[in-house]
């Protein structure tokens, strides 16, 4: 169930909505002014990484040397 960041155009009120099915059909407006002159905005993640119980290793960093300098790689923990 992804949740997404919109933003109204009208009044700049900033607001999250909650999808539970892909196939729903809404009807999108603000909450603040039911204008819906709404944009779509990029949000930001809450991701931690490591130190939760159950979780194995944190993530882990490989350095070598490249043909631009040096490479690094950053294995995160999760399914393969």
């Amino acid at each position: 169930m992804p949740i997404y960041e919109f933003k109204c155009q009208k009044c700049q009120h900033c607001f999250e909505f909650l999808l539970l099915k892909t196939d729903d059909q809404v009807t999108m407006q603000c909450p603040s002014c039911k204008g819906q002159d709404i944009e779509r905005v990029l949000s930001t993640t809450s991701y931690v990484m490591g130190g939760g119980s159950g979780s194995g290793s944190g993530p882990s960093t490989t350095n070598r040397s490249c043909s631009g300098g040096s490479c690094t790689t950053i294995d995160l923990p999760g399914p393969d």
